[in-house]
């Protein structure tokens, strides 16, 4: 029986862990004169298994966005990173973009993450934005340019929903 209660105990842990790669909301917030932002209650409880290993906060490659990595997150992609050969230019030239301004930075006891200045300029925070979850990591938008990029009379989002799942199914063949 104890035998049976440990191994749940692994199961339910390994599952929660899990969970945690799927972030959840969209949240409009504050940054201060300082450039702290006062991470929003239900987000830092689903971050919470995260706080201990910190993140990884960088400019984002599509849009003028900063992109916040849980630290788990982000050496899976270090992983990915780490199998392009640097002799050749191309992937070189792309590691240098990549990892342009990235910083480790930690949340506080409070909550709050503080934006190093560079990032803050690149993605042109101000004092309204908006946190927003992109499935496995955090994106922190300046409010304005938030709402231009889901504008829907820039780019028709069913169109682009059909395009990107209109072949997904169920048995990950990516054939319907």
């Amino acid at each position: 029986m104890v035998k049976c209660g440990k191994l749940f105990y692994i199961f339910a842990h390994y599952h929660k862990f899990k969970l945690l790669n799927s972030i959840i909301g969209t949240y409009e917030c504050k940054v201060d004169a300082k450039g702290r932002l006062l991470l929003p209650a239900p987000l830092k409880k689903q971050l919470a298994g995260s706080l201990q290993d910190g993140f990884v906060l960088k400019r984002s490659v599509f849009q003028p966005c900063l992109e916040l990595y849980p630290m788990s997150e982000w050496n899976l992609m270090m992983q990915k990173i780490n199998k392009l050969n640097r002799f050749v230019k191309k992937n070189n030239d792309f590691i240098r973009r990549f990892s342009a301004g990235v910083k480790v930075v930690e949340i506080d006891n409070l909550g709050r993450l503080l934006i190093p200045k560079d990032l803050t300029v690149f993605a042109k925070i101000t004092k309204d934005i908006v946190v927003n979850s992109a499935i496995n990591i955090v994106e922190i938008w300046d409010k304005e340019l938030y709402e231009k990029a889901i504008d829907d009379s820039v780019v028709d989002f069913a169109d682009l929903a059909e395009d990107v799942m209109g072949n997904v199914n169920d048995d990950d063949n990516g054939i319907s």
